[in-house]
């Protein structure tokens, strides 16, 4: 057994966005990243997933696109104070990774395969930053689903956003949280 694998994996912690800093993954640790993300489950070979990475003055500009959502799409006019922090939003941390689901219509790989295999790309993205020492917060927040975001970001009707990879160095360590109880989610199958 590679005990010191299992710990890593044992003690595995998302980072809030915010507790992040630079530096961020360099270009060839981003390379590495998100190379070993694809590293998944991925029947017929589809790769249905897509990448948009944000960083430095990009992260700024992703701001004013979710602050003009906002205020489109938002029933009553947001304060100053909702749109300064949409402005912020990409800011809280130095690198953010848009993941876009984009399943492929092939007999022999249902949706829900791809839609699956997009989720273990995630959090296979997040163990990769992680294991380079870097702390991950994977969100999705209304910013996914807003139509305006879609048309800028230049989704496809198909696709969609399975979440944002927030990746910086780790501020401090994440304090310990409560886990599932097991006995309650297992149950052997008597046969």
């Amino acid at each position: 057994m590679n005990t010191a694998f299992f710990e890593f994996l044992a003690a595995r912690r998302s980072v809030k966005p915010d507790r992040l800093a630079a530096p961020a993954p360099t270009p060839e640790e981003l390379n590495k990243i998100l190379t070993v993300g694809t590293r998944v489950p991925d029947h017929k070979k589809l790769a249905p997933w897509r990448f948009i990475v944000f960083e430095g003055e990009a992260r700024a500009a992703a701001g004013e696109i979710f602050a003009k959502a906002c205020e489109k799409e938002e029933r009553e006019p947001p304060s100053h104070v909702r749109l300064d922090m949409e402005r912020a939003r990409f800011m809280r941390s130095p690198m953010v990774i848009a993941v876009i689901s984009s399943a492929k219509s092939r007999p022999g790989a249902p949706e829900w395969e791809q839609v699956l295999s997009v989720g273990a790309l995630c959090f296979n993205l997040c163990l990769a930053a992680n294991a380079l020492g870097f702390g991950t917060s994977w969100l999705s927040e209304w910013i996914a689903y807003s139509p305006s975001v879609r048309e800028a970001f230049g989704l496809a009707e198909h696709e969609k956003v399975a979440g944002f990879i927030y990746i910086g160095t780790p501020m401090e360590k994440p304090d310990e949280r409560e886990r599932p109880k097991l006995e309650a989610l297992v149950k052997h199958w008597p046969g």
